[in-house]
């Protein structure tokens, strides 16, 4: 795990990161806007002052392979050996993938595209990485894996050494975000949670990272949304963070599957496409058989966790979860069907025909293409 700093104001200890690391040079891979939205460039401006600073930025809003691919180009331009460098990554989640990307594929040759398709094996990163997110949705910072699209299809860049070496969470960083972008990046945690307290990979250790994700989340995305104060963007930075602890030790189950191709083909921003899933996600679960359980624990094992997050809910039972979640969005201003977002009843093939495969093996219960066709469905409106 990195070493984090988290608080407000805690992008003041980068003056100490940068005096511990002595880097020659800096390597700034951030967003197009939030940077400076953000606050972020004002208050980072004087550390960086005493350094040659090399910035890259307007790419994709999701990591495609050719925004890794420009990156990679400029930074070995620039560093032909590294040099010293310290790749520093500010924005939201996408920034932060994209700066894994270059990081760890720095010092491995050849086409970018065969690492991330896992076609040749990755060697660790050697090139030192900060993450500093302006976001409270990914936890990006504290987990092994990217994010990237290669032709539409969502492949996971993973490797041990993805991980950045420091992190800074500061939730002052979130202030500005708009009330849309909180509300997908917060739901985007919440889910996070939930599916890792759910896969099939889960463990005591993820369960409690994700048990007090899922309160945080509860207890101040409405708020961050609606009427921010920074007790409730605090909140929200902790519980990304949280949720991200999680996913790295038990990774996203079926609704971060379905979610890509919803992004990819119709332009869905991720936490919004993760979350319109996830309401039926929580019922189709809690109705798990012996015949179709994928968790080696046993059918009795998983209907106790979906009875865990009932307790974490605060509510009785499934539905309630379900109809929790759905007035939690209607609440914030988030579309729950797909209809209006432009997902028409004959797209849902396309859909299901690129449902990630990977992830969707960590879902408790087993799902063919047939059960997700009749799920999208009842999403569809």
């Amino acid at each position: 795990m990195p070493q984090e700093y988290f608080g407000l104001g805690s992008i003041g200890q980068l003056n100490d990161i940068l005096s511990l690391v002595k880097p020659k040079s800096i390597f700034l891979v951030r967003g197009q806007k939030s940077y400076r939205s953000s606050g972020a460039e004002e208050k980072i401006c004087p550390f960086l002052a005493r350094y040659p600073v090399t910035e890259f930025a307007g790419f994709s809003s999701n990591t495609k392979i050719e925004d890794v691919k420009n990156g990679l180009e400029l930074f070995r331009e620039r560093f032909p050996e590294g040099n010293g460098a310290l790749i520093m990554a500010i924005g939201g989640g996408s920034v932060l993938d994209l700066a894994k990307g270059i990081a760890l594929l720095a010092n491995n040759p050849g086409a970018a595209e065969d690492y991330v398709t896992k076609k040749k094996r990755i060697q660790p990163r050697i090139i030192p990485f900060m993450a500093i997110p302006t976001t409270a949705g990914t936890g990006s910072e504290a987990t092994h894996f990217a994010a990237i699209y290669v032709d539409k299809t969502k492949y996971s860049l993973a490797h041990p050494s993805v991980v950045p070496d420091y992190a800074i969470i500061d939730p002052s960083l979130t202030f500005s975000l708009p009330p849309y972008q909180t509300a997908c990046t917060g739901l985007d945690a919440l889910a996070q949670a939930i599916e890792s307290y759910w896969s099939i990979h889960a463990g005591e250790e993820s369960k409690q990272y994700a048990g007090e994700a899922i309160r945080l989340a509860l207890a101040h995305l409405e708020k961050a949304v609606t009427d921010p104060t920074p007790r409730d963007r605090v909140g929200m930075a902790k519980a990304a963070n949280l949720a991200g602890k999680a996913i790295n030790l038990s990774f996203t189950t079926a609704c971060h599957a379905l979610s890509y191709p919803l992004t990819s083909y119709f332009g869905i921003p991720h936490g919004h496409a993760v979350a319109l899933t996830l309401p039926e996600m929580v019922i189709y679960n809690s109705q798990i058989t012996e015949k179709e359980c994928n968790d080696s624990r046993g059918v009795r094992y998983v209907r106790n966790i979906m009875q865990e997050l009932v307790v974490l809910f605060g509510v009785d039972s499934a539905e309630e979860i379900k109809r929790q979640i759905e007035q939690l969005m209607d609440h914030i201003g988030v579309e729950r069907r797909l209809s209006p977002l432009g997902v028409a009843s004959q797209n849902i093939a396309q859909i299901t025909a690129d449902f990630n495969a990977e992830r969707g093996k960590n879902n408790p219960r087993q799902i063919t293409r047939e059960q997700l066709q009749q799920l999208l469905e009842k999403v569809q409106g």
